[in-house]
């Protein structure tokens, strides 16, 4: 369910980005204005996004094989990753270039009233798609604020659309105000620094997008309630002493690796362990399938608060 969401979501942001880039392109073209160019370009790349988005969530539901056995899940990362660079690259460089070029060589706009027409119906797409992307976010950031579910979330899909649609959604305002100034006063430099506002907007996207998929695609852990779940599902049976805790790696927005630390009694046969490790990891994946990969390694506590120790040195 979770994937089929997030895969609705970057659907809705395609097809409200294909109208919109088709109807800024024919104003721009009309108009002569760099901003509305500019806002042409930027929806041209959120159309791309979309696409590369979307074969990345479909490569990352591919089935693990000999050289994944953890599956493919950082696809979706990696791709995620692409998007972010080719915000910068394409959409910020392309606006400021606009910007920059308008101020060189001003020309009047023309046809003001397509101008606005475009933003409205522009203004409608973009917040229907970053309504549902929104309202995705809302479903699963509990009380975390807007920020930290962004800075929480495993899914790029949701969070990749959330964030470009607010892009757009400002530069639609700092084209709109462009465009009324530039309409008021006759004044060009309010239509060419609309087009590097929408630069700066993009870089700030660009920016955000790369740091986050970049630690993903590094290997961040699972959200801590989903270990504090394992921990307490491995730690219900009488044969353990200790559950010292978890090591978990996202693979993938629903794909988690899990290393448990485990302290057994020292009556134990090597049969009962194993029939231990079996009904955890039965038990494990009934209540979170996300765990696709559970690897229990027997260990005292002071072993493991030790290295914990260690690791919270390098820090």
């Amino acid at each position: 369910m979770a994937r089929t969401e997030s895969t609705s979501v970057v659907v809705i942001a395609l097809i409200g980005n294909l109208c919109i880039t088709a109807s800024k392109f024919g104003a721009a073209v009309l108009t002569g204005s760099a901003a509305m160019a500019s806002e042409g370009v930027h929806s041209l790349a959120d159309t791309t996004n979309e696409l590369l988005l979307l074969y990345g969530l479909h490569r990352s539901n591919a089935p693990p094989d000999r050289r994944h056995p953890f599956g493919h899940g950082r696809e979706a990362y990696f791709w995620s990753f692409i998007v972010a660079l080719l915000i910068l690259i394409v959409g910020a460089s392309v606006s400021f270039y606009q910007g920059a070029s308008r101020l060189k060589s001003p020309h009047p706009l023309t046809h003001i009233t397509a101008i606005y027409v475009v933003l409205a119906v522009s203004f409608v797409f973009e917040g229907i798609s970053w309504w549902s992307a929104l309202t995705r976010i809302r479903k699963t950031k509990g009380a975390l604020g807007y920020y930290e579910a962004f800075r929480v979330s495993k899914d790029p899909g949701v969070f990749t659309v959330l964030l470009e649609d607010s892009a757009a959604l400002l530069g639609l305002i700092a084209a709109l105000a462009g465009t009324a100034l530039t309409h008021a006063t006759g004044r060009h430099e309010f239509d060419a620094g609309a087009s590097i506002v929408i630069a700066l907007l993009l870089c700030a996207t660009s920016f955000l997008l790369a740091r986050e998929t970049k630690a993903l695609l590094i290997g961040e852990p699972a959200r801590p309630e989903l270990q504090r779940a394992i921990l307490t599902i491995a730690g219900r049976e009488e044969c353990i002493v200790h559950t010292n805790g978890v090591v978990t790696v996202q693979l993938g927005p629903d794909q988690v690796f899990a290393g448990l630390s485990t302290e057994f009694r020292d009556s134990l046969t090597t049969v009962e362990i194993e029939d231990y490790v079996e009904r955890v990891e039965a038990a494990i994946r009934e209540h979170h399938p996300e765990v696709v990969a559970l690897y229990v390694k027997p260990q005292t506590h002071e072993v493991w608060a030790e290295k914990r120790r260690k690791l919270a040195s390098a820090d």
